[in-house]
C-alpha cells in the first residue's frame, strides 16, 4: 500500500493507494474515528454496485458498522438535484446523525454527488472517497464536491474534504476501455500543468496504462494523486494556483453540456478541451508546437482531440458564459506555456476563444 498525504492542517487526509484496500475499509474507518454507534450512508451507482456494493457493507458489517446504501444510475446525469433529494431521503430514512460518515464508492460522479450530500447533511458529516475508476484520482482528491445544473457543471457546491481516500486498484479491473481512456486524460493532464517528464512517461507507457499493468497504472496514480495532493495543499479553495487543475475544463465544461452530459465522458471532454487550449496558447503567441504535441499525448491514449462536426460553435461558446472562469465579461483560461507549465491568463479575448472552438472542428 502506497500513502501519500494532502497537508491542509487540521484537515489534512491520506490517500492510499494499493490492492485488496476494499477488504480493509471497516477497519481503515475505525482508524480514522469513524463511530461505530451511527449509521452510515454508502452511494454508488448501477455499474459498481453489482460488483463491490456487498463486500463493503459486509467488511463494514465485520467491523460493527450499520451502514444504508443508495445506488444511482451510473452516468454525468446523476449529478443533479433531483438525484441528491433521492439520496439526501436515504440518509434521513436511514437516521444518520452528526456523527455518520457519506462513503463514496465509484468514479468521479459519485464522488461528487455523495460528497455534496455529506457537505450539507446537517450542516457537514464526514465523507469518505472510494474511487473505482482511473478518473476518479483527480476526482477524489481536494474535496470540490458538487451537483450540476442544466445549464452549467459544477456550478451548484462545496468544498468538502474526506478523511481519507481508499484507492483500491482492483477494481480498475473492470472498466470498459473507453473509461480506461477518459481517466488516463486526468492522468496527462497532471504532467501537461506541472511536470513535464510524466506528460512524456504517460505517452511513451500508453500501452502499459491502456492495458492496465499494474506496475505502470500504480506509478501514474501515484504520480498523478501526488501533483494535485501537493496543488491542493498550497490552495485549498482556488485562491490562486489551484486554478491550474482546470487546464482543459473551460471548453471541456461547454462541450460536457452541450452534449446533455451524456454524449461525451467527461475526460474525453477535457481532452478536447486541453487540444483547445495548447491551440489557444498559439494563437495568443504564448508557445510553439504546443498543439501538435499535446495532441500526440491525448492521441497516444486513445482520447479525442477534435469536436464532431455536427457540435454547435455557438453552443459551445454560450455554454462557456455560463461557466465559473468566466466573470464580468471576461474569459478565464489556463494556457501552455510549454509541456509542463501553465499560466492563468486573464482577459482572454473572445473571438480568440471562437476561432480556436471553430478549429476543433
Amino acid at each position: 500500500m502506497r500513502t501519500l498525504q494532502v497537508e491542509l492542517g487540521e484537515r489534512s487526509y491520506p490517500i492510499y493507494i494499493g490492492s485488496g484496500l476494499l477488504q480493509k475499509i471497516g477497519e481503515l474507518s475505525l482508524e480514522h474515528g469513524i463511530s461505530a454507534k451511527s449509521p452510515h450512508l454508502i452511494v454508488t451507482d448501477e455499474q459498481v454496485a453489482p460488483h463491490y456494493l456487498r463486500m463493503v457493507e459486509d467488511r463494514m458489517a465485520e467491523a460493527g458498522f450499520t451502514t444504508v446504501s443508495h445506488v444511482v444510475p451510473a452516468g454525468e446525469t446523476s449529478k443533479s438535484l433531483a438525484v441528491f433529494e433521492q439520496v439526501m431521503t436515504t440518509a434521513i430514512q436511514g437516521k444518520l446523525d452528526r456523527s455518520s460518515a457519506v462513503f463514496a464508492l465509484g468514479g468521479g460522479v459519485v464522488g461528487d454527488l455523495a460528497g455534496f450530500v455529506a457537505a450539507t447533511y446537517m450542516r457537514g458529516v464526514t465523507f469518505v472517497q472510494i474511487p473505482t475508476t482511473i478518473l476518479a484520482h483527480d476526482s477524489s482528491v481536494g474535496g470540490k464536491v458538487a451537483v450540476n445544473h442544466p445549464l452549467a457543471k459544477n456550478m451548484i457546491g462545496a468544498f468538502h474534504q474526506p478523511v481519507m481516500v481508499l484507492y483500491d486498484v482492483d477494481t480498475l479491473s473492470s472498466l470498459p476501455a473507453r473509461d480506461v481512456s477518459a481517466g488516463l486524460s486526468e492522468m496527462v493532464k497532471h504532467g501537461l500543468i506541472l511536470d513535464e517528464e510524466f506528460a512524456y512517461w504517460c505517452r511513451d507507457h500508453a500501452s502499459e496504462l491502456l492495458s492496465l499493468d499494474p506496475e505502470a497504472l500504480a506509478y501514474g496514480l501515484e504520480r498523478g494523486c501526488a501533483i494535485k495532493a501537493d496543488v491542493v495543499s498550497q490552495d485549498e479553495r482556488e485562491g490562486g494556483l489551484r486554478a491550474i487543475l482546470n487546464l482543459g475544463h473551460t471548453i471541456g465544461h461547454a462541450i460536457e453540456a452541450v452534449g446533455g452530459y451524456g454524449r461525451f465522458l467527461h475526460g474525453e471532454a477535457i481532452s478536447i478541451g486541453m487540444a483547445g487550449s495548447a491551440l489557444l496558447a498559439e494563437t495568443l503567441g504564448r508557445g510553439n508546437h504546443l498543439f501538435e504535441q499535446t495532441r500526440e499525448m491525448l492521441s497516444a491514449l486513445n482520447l479525442p482531440v477534435v469536436l464532431p462536426s455536427d457540435v454547435s460553435v455557438d453552443e459551445i461558446m454560450d455554454a462557456m458564459q455560463h461557466d465559473k472562469k468566466f466573470t464580468e465579461g471576461r474569459m478565464v483560461f489556463i494556457v501552455p506555456d510549454q509541456i509542463g507549465k501553465v499560466s492563468i491568463v486573464n482577459d482572454v479575448p473572445v473571438n480568440a476563444v471562437r476561432s480556436v472552438v471553430e478549429q476543433l472542428k
